[in-house]
């Protein structure tokens, strides 16, 4: 996990120490749920309020993966592609936060794989759902 380039041994071993043993974890979207970062809609009635975070999880971890994705955006070509990808997409482009929070839930299901298959980071396979073209562009 420290190989993935913009992360360092700190955020590593904070994101760890929230989530502990990833062994005990059979889905990734438990890990999105731990950190209160899975997706609810604010409405009452027929009012229809915005979808936003639940934040019903560890604040700790919300916030170190909230630091840890801003300079893996900056600094590593795969989650630089995703964002431009999830900003700049033709159907429903996401604004302001809300790309950081998706690569946030990214980076946590990046975590999960690494540490149930023990396998390295491999930046090809996050960005095989998404066109080329805008990959291309972005790195």
């Amino acid at each position: 996990m420290i190989d993935i380039t913009g992360l360092g041994v700190a955020t590593v071993t904070t994101v760890l120490s929230e989530i502990g043993d990833l062994q005990k974890y059979k889905h990734p979207q438990q890990l999105v749920n731990l950190a209160g970062l899975s997706l609810r809609e604010n409405s009452s009635g027929k009012f229809k309020g915005q979808t936003t975070i639940t934040k019903r999880g560890r604040s700790k971890l919300r916030r170190a993966l909230y630091l840890a994705i801003r300079p893996l955006v900056a600094h590593n070509p795969t989650f630089k592609a995703l964002h431009h990808y999830y900003t700049k997409r033709p159907d429903k482009p996401l604004r302001k936060q809300q790309p950081l929070i998706a690569l946030c839930c990214k980076l946590l299901r990046v975590f999960f794989v690494i540490g149930q298959k023990q396998c390295q980071f491999d930046g090809s396979k996050l960005l095989q759902g998404i066109p080329q073209e805008n990959t291309l562009q972005a790195a």
